[in-house]
């Protein structure tokens, strides 16, 4: 049978969730997830809100309270557990590193293709492709580059 922990706090961490859940502009995610910890706590005498509860209060999973108690027990103290956590990489890493944006930009400036009277966006990145520069470039991806550098085809 599993035992079930339990949640008791010192008066002044407490006092910290209270005011943190109460003033300022915060997440709401922290801010739920400080809620949980409060309706979780049993100290002086308190009898902790059941799962069901808190899963209805805070529209969260019973999993999600789970978790959230295991990231309170875990942290080394209640600043670290009101912190949202940093991503170590990006989502996507860029295609385009400064190389290839010298590359695209000193092409924007080369002659247009025979036939075509000024560079697309749709030609540059194709032709970055056709000049193995990368495998495979958006047309939007070259229009940011360029909008970053203000070097609009317009």
């Amino acid at each position: 049978m599993k035992t079930k922990t339990i949640i008791v706090l010192t008066d002044e961490i407490r006092k910290a969730l209270e005011i943190y859940t109460t003033t300022g502009k915060r997440p709401v995610k922290l801010v739920r997830r400080a809620n949980i910890i409060l309706a979780l706590d049993t100290s002086d005498g308190r009898k902790a809100m059941t799962q069901a509860k808190i899963c209805e209060k805070y529209d969260v999973s019973r999993q999600g309270i789970v978790d959230i108690r295991n990231d309170y027990l875990a942290a080394e103290n209640i600043d670290i557990f009101l912190q949202r956590k940093k991503r170590e990489t990006p989502p996507v890493p860029s295609k385009i590193t400064g190389d290839i944006e010298a590359k695209i930009i000193a092409l924007r400036c080369s002659e247009p293709p025979k036939g075509c009277a000024r560079w697309t966006l749709r030609l540059l990145a194709d032709k970055c492709v056709e000049l193995n520069f990368v495998d495979e470039l958006s047309h939007m991806t070259v229009g940011r580059l360029l909008k970053k550098r203000n070097l609009n085809l317009t």
